[in-house]
């Protein structure tokens, strides 16, 4: 038996606690009411009508970073992984890295011809592929001090400032009527900033009150690393929630709060390591203060390790994956739920320049690879815990249920929250309505037939 396996001992322990607040929370938060009336072309109510509600789409988002689109070495790898996604996700993280985006002042890479750079496919690329299959995009990484441009190393505050509004101004131009979720700052305890905009005290309600002009209609986020999400003493006092509401309080429009979580600790610190992380106790703790905000909780960024190959430590990457999920799901402030590299072997190496990079595909030693934090494997095959979230998604928190109208042609039904497509059959014919099932909603269909 994996050694290993003890760091789920609080779920275990647990259990109890855990499994009320599951059923509760799904139960309660994720599932409403759905009411279908049945009439004929005269108003009358038809009896009798065999019915079956099955769901499209979740209401709830669950995603993965896009950053591999089209960046896999082969065409064959490259349609495995589009295919997954889509299979799997309804929302994708695309890459807005200023550093990337815009390597060169005045000529950012929008198109999708633009110049390739390796983990960081062009927007426009993004977001064609993410309507083409009903995703959801969601930016990254508007104003993330670590990635600005080496161009602006040496500039003044106030040439950082006028070049961020222009980026700003620009993206939400080609973007604000595409992308819902925008995400402003992200992991400000940096200790040296690579500008000098990061020093100054007004650096996020800067950012956030620009945004704000730009993007009027959007949803704007904060993000933050997996220690201060997850890890501090869970107090109102803690950095993240304290600067959160400081700038809150400052007129900052902050609309969602991000919650990072990256397990990324090596293999023998890895049970010292998550004694706090792998609580679902201290997981909830943190999720119902943060929701004494007001703001919904986005899950932003996830890597759950298995460290190698083998097949019992990528059963316990499945097995931790679904407890954190589950967790996750069942809370009613969270609304999306975003894991980080959907293959292994593609993964960020620090401190290496982008040639360094694509060379090192498929070593499991370097940087980020070393955790073997993906769902699929470098050869493009599903890991469980691939097969787990599908397993999640679309069976378990899915509905699909045969109904028949009374006599008064009602037919109701309780459901996971999203789009459903309501097939109908009656007099020999087969007809199919569509009903959305959200939680701020009417919830009801009126079919003549």
């Amino acid at each position: 038996m994996n050694e290993r396996r003890k760091i789920l001992e609080h779920f275990e322990s647990k259990s109890d606690y855990f499994e009320k607040r599951v059923s509760h929370g799904i139960e309660t938060y994720r599932k409403g009411d759905a009411h279908i009336s049945v009439k004929d072309k005269n108003g009358n109510a038809v009896n009798g009508v065999h019915i079956r509600a099955v769901q499209k789409s979740h209401e709830f988002r669950f995603g993965a970073n896009l950053f591999m689109l089209d960046e896999l070495e082969t065409p064959e790898k490259n349609e495995i992984y589009k295919k997954n996604f889509v299979d799997l996700f309804n929302m994708a993280t695309l890459p807005f890295y200023w550093n990337t985006l815009e390597p060169e002042r005045g000529k950012p890479r929008y198109a999708k011809d633009s110049k390739k750079v390796y983990r960081r496919p062009a927007p426009d690329l993004c977001t064609e592929f993410c309507k083409e299959h009903s995703i959801e995009p969601r930016e990254h990484a508007l104003a993330y001090d670590a990635f600005f441009p080496d161009w602006l190393k040496d500039a003044s505050v106030d040439e950082i400032k006028k070049e961020l509004e222009r980026r700003f101004s620009e993206v939400a131009e080609r973007y604000a009527d595409k992308i819902p979720t925008i995400e402003i700052t992200n992991e400000m305890e940096w200790v040296v900033g690579k500008t000098k905009f990061y020093d100054e005290p007004d650096f996020i309600e800067w950012c956030f009150k620009t945004a704000e002009k730009y993007f009027p209609n959007n949803r704007l986020g904060i993000n933050e690393h997996t220690g201060l999400a997850w890890e501090d003493r869970c107090r109102t006092s803690d950095k993240y929630y304290s600067y959160i509401e400081s700038n809150m309080l400052k007129g900052a429009r902050i609309d969602a709060i991000g919650m990072q979580y990256h397990l990324f600790f090596k293999r023998e610190e890895e049970y010292a390591r998550t004694r706090k992380l792998l609580d679902p106790e201290n997981l909830y703790r943190h999720m119902d203060m943060y929701s004494l905000l007001g703001k919904p909780l986005q899950v932003t960024e996830i890597t759950v390790p298995a460290y190698s190959w083998e097949k019992d430590d990528e059963e316990l990457q499945a097995d931790v994956i679904e407890n954190l999920y589950t967790v996750w799901f069942s809370h009613p402030n969270v609304e999306q739920i975003i894991y980080w590299n959907l293959v292994d072997g593609y993964a960020h190496v620090w401190d290496a320049n982008p040639e360094s990079i694509r060379s090192s595909q498929g070593n499991m030693s370097l940087g980020e690879n070393y955790y073997h934090g993906g769902l699929m494997r470098f050869d493009m095959s599903k890991k469980p815990a691939y097969e787990r979230l599908n397993e999640l998604i679309n069976r378990r928190w899915h509905t699909d249920i045969e109904l028949i109208t009374d006599e008064n042609g009602h037919a109701d039904f309780r459901g996971f929250y999203g789009n459903y497509d309501i097939e109908i059959e009656h007099g020999g014919k087969r007809s199919i309505y569509s009903l959305d099932l959200l939680k701020n909603s009417d919830r009801s269909a009126d079919i003549i037939i």
